[in-house]
């Protein structure tokens, strides 16, 4: 019988096994996630998930291309699924899903590479390293000899031992994360490179420790951006295939929650004193990612100090302490308060709350009603009591566009029912699940004309700049109580060091 390694390289075929469990997870969101929050998503197996795929500026996409370039590859699309960020998986239904992952990589028998999507934050109720424990499972379940790639989300939280696991590993390097599709192709090549013989790859990871909030991680400037750059310039060196930093995600009250230095790299080549090297420019660089961020009453009064200059419409405002991608609630309301409290009477749109009862009574009354409701303060109030509003229902969605901005561009989107409340020149976006306006298609989809809008109040983070940005006049960043603030110091965590979330002395 041939040995692992002689019998991939005699195979006329090569067979690729691919799955994804992307998810990252909050440990002050109270919400759990359930298997229904991934169905409702993105939840594909089989010849299915690559017409689901096609055309995204998705990892999953560029596996399709992947695989249209490469017919003498078999790919083989395992579960694939993901939920929007928000509390801890339950665990019963994130065992389901590990475990049907697992079982399809033993049922599938002889496979030659393995590419796991994953996210690198995901938590359980019970299960703080769901990755580690996936990968681990996966590993034990295939021949030693056949490589495995995994991806990450640059908000990785990454056990050290997830290097020993893996033969290649990449992470994003944009935030916004608009290179989805470019980060799969480059573990995808690294891995037929593997496959092929050509490299003889391994990872090796380095805990950084601090855990930044990920407000001033953006990569168009600021410190993220110049750890990226100096990540590229160490991948010129011999040797080093991959450079990827790491920042973890700052909400995940798990052990493994830090920032980490990630190095692909021949197995022949020491890379110790490269990574040492980046993990202490990370440091020095944790005071740079601290935001020094107005509360809403101020932020709104700089928003409508940029108007009154003649910034073009819309300004945003943006809410990222219950940005749902950060595990907010889409419930809070200490910037719709403040708003209401305001004497702006410009056109104006807040998004969102999420509440599917106030949607359900929408929807029930129909377009021109008039509704009296509670609205926001109903999962968490300690973030802010609900407000009582009254409002005319002006216009029903199904919930349901395709992204047309440049994060996952094609994807398919089900935000449920919507409904767009309308008081005077206010407008306010209610829907039935929590998920950020970070794309234009939301706005066409709310007959939101954003010319037409002075300001733009909206729970989201950096991602909503990606398409965002370029649109409006101005970008606002407010720090208003919720799940997700820039105060890390504020939060009750249980296994990150204090000292990780504050910038050491120098001597």
């Amino acid at each position: 019988m041939l040995s692992g390694e002689r019998r991939l390289t005699l195979r006329a075929r090569h067979r690729l096994a691919v799955a994804r469990l992307w998810y990252e997870g909050s440990s002050f969101n109270p919400v759990p996630r359930r298997l229904a929050d991934f169905a409702g998503r993105e939840w594909v197996k089989g010849a299915s998930a690559a017409s689901h795929y096609a055309g995204t500026a998705t990892e999953m996409g560029a596996v399709v291309d992947f695989a249209d370039a490469h017919p003498d590859w078999d790919v083989a699309f395992l579960r694939c699924t993901s939920a929007i960020p928000g509390g801890p998986v339950a665990q019963a239904d994130l065992d389901k899903i590990i475990d049907e992952i697992v079982c399809d990589v033993v049922a599938g028998g002889d496979w030659d590479a393995l590419y796991l999507s994953l996210h690198g934050a995901l938590i359980g109720t019970e299960d703080l390293s769901p990755d580690l424990t996936l990968l681990r499972r996966v590993r034990t379940a295939i021949d030693p000899k056949v490589p495995l790639a995994a991806s990450f989300d640059m908000h990785a939280c990454l056990n050290p031992e997830v290097g020993d696991l893996v033969d290649v590993l990449t992470g994003y390097r944009s935030y916004p994360h608009v290179d989805m599709h470019e980060t799969a192709c480059r573990a995808l090549t690294l891995l037929k490179r593997r496959v092929l013989g050509e490299i003889d790859s391994r990872v090796t990871l380095l805990p950084v420790p601090m855990l930044p909030p990920s407000h001033e991680m953006r990569t168009d400037a600021g410190p993220m951006a110049e750890m990226v750059d100096l990540a590229a310039k160490a991948e010129h060196r011999p040797g080093i295939y991959a450079a990827t930093v790491f920042g973890g995600f700052a909400y995940a009250d798990t052990p493994d929650a830090h920032a980490t230095i990630c190095l692909c790299h021949d197995r022949s080549v020491d890379v110790g004193s490269v990574a040492q090297t980046l993990a202490g420019e990370f440091l020095a660089r944790h005071a740079a990612f601290l935001p020094d961020l107005p509360g809403p009453e101020q932020g709104l009064e700089r928003a409508r100090r940029h108007l009154a200059e003649g910034a073009r419409w819309p300004v945003a405002v943006v809410d990222p302490a219950d940005n749902p991608l950060s595990g907010g609630l889409g419930d809070t309301t200490g910037l719709f308060r403040a708003l209401l409290a305001s004497t702006c009477d410009l056109p104006t749109v807040f998004a969102f709350f999420h509440d599917p009862e106030v949607v359900d009574r929408a929807h029930a009354a129909g377009a021109g009603a008039e509704l009296h409701v509670d609205i926001g303060g109903r999962i968490a109030p300690a973030f802010g009591a609900p407000v009582r509003f009254s409002a005319v229902v002006e216009r029903l969605t199904d919930g349901r566009f395709r992204n047309s901005g440049p994060m996952e561009r094609g994807v398919e989107v089900n935000l449920g029912r919507t409904a767009v409340l309308r008081r005077d020149n206010l407008r306010v976006v209610v829907s039935e699940t929590c998920e950020s306006a970070n794309d234009p298609a939301w706005c066409v989809l709310h007959g939101i004309e954003l010319a037409d809008t002075a300001l733009f109040c909206v729970k989201a983070k950096n991602h909503f700049r990606a398409a965002f940005g370029p649109l409006c006049g101005a970008v606002v960043t407010v720090d208003s109580p919720g799940p997700a603030p820039a105060d890390l110091q504020s939060l009750p965590y249980r296994h990150v060091p204090a000292h990780y979330l504050t910038p050491r002395k120098e001597p």
